[in-house]
């Protein structure tokens, strides 16, 4: 039987109400091998159900995550923050670090990975990171607009093929990464120092990236490797 892979569902308040996931993350795993499922916002106990039945938990990009998560003030720049999709993401991501169970968390995945553990966050990084690079790409969302540098040996880099100390990513985001979660490395970052990958370093495979491997995946075919060490058991 194929992995089954829980990807969480982002949420829109606009009527009418709804989950949703864009399609290129369900193609992602589905092209890895894996069966993915759709997780929308749920009671705690019917969550828990449906993590203990899953091989492997996707968490997309999305909006900003809501500052008072992580003990700050919403800076001027925070966009826009939905409640119910943080609890998702927070809910899911602790159950599936209880299990351990593989995570790749995408974007804000990886901002709300953070979170979720114990990290905190820059909330705009055009007014708070000095001498930023542009990390919100004005071109094809395929396309790879900056360098970021992969620690040796670390889970990213065996998943992109050992060796690897240098990837050119996409980039569509304004908050990044901060402190580091406890029981958590940093595993790339770009030239300015921004955080592009996290990873867990307690041998369960969780990685998160900030770029969107997902929508690359056409024209820069290595990006797959994430999804298969996703989807393999």
């Amino acid at each position: 039987m194929e992995p089954i892979i829980g990807i969480t569902c982002g949420h829109s308040w606009q009527d009418p109400e709804r989950f949703y996931v864009n399609a290129s993350y369900i193609r992602a795993i589905e092209q890895a091998g894996g069966t993915p499922i759709l997780i929308p916002h749920l009671t705690t106990k019917r969550l828990e159900s449906i993590v203990n039945m899953i091989d492997g938990l996707l968490v997309p990009g999305g909006i900003d995550i809501d500052p008072l998560l992580f003990n700050d003030q919403p800076h001027p720049k925070c966009g826009e923050i939905d409640p119910i999709w943080d609890e998702l993401d927070i809910t899911v991501i602790r159950k599936a670090m209880e299990r351990e169970i593989p995570i790749l968390a995408i974007c804000r995945g990886m901002q709300v990975l953070n979170v979720a553990m114990g990290g905190d966050l820059i909330q705009d990084i055009p007014s708070q990171v000095n001498g930023h690079i542009k990390h919100t790409q004005q071109s094809p969302k395929w396309h790879a607009t900056h360098r970021v540098t992969v620690k040796p040996k670390s889970l990213l880099s065996k998943a992109l093929n050992a060796g690897t100390v240098e990837l050119h990513v996409n980039s569509f985001h304004h908050q990044a990464v901060k402190k580091v979660a406890p029981g958590f490395i940093v595993s790339a970052e770009a030239a300015d120092g921004v955080i592009e990958a996290i990873e867990y370093v307690g041998g369960t495979k969780v990685l998160g990236v900030q770029w969107h491997p997902e929508l690359m995946l056409n024209h820069y075919p290595h990006f797959r490797n994430l999804f298969s060490m996703l989807v393999s058991k």
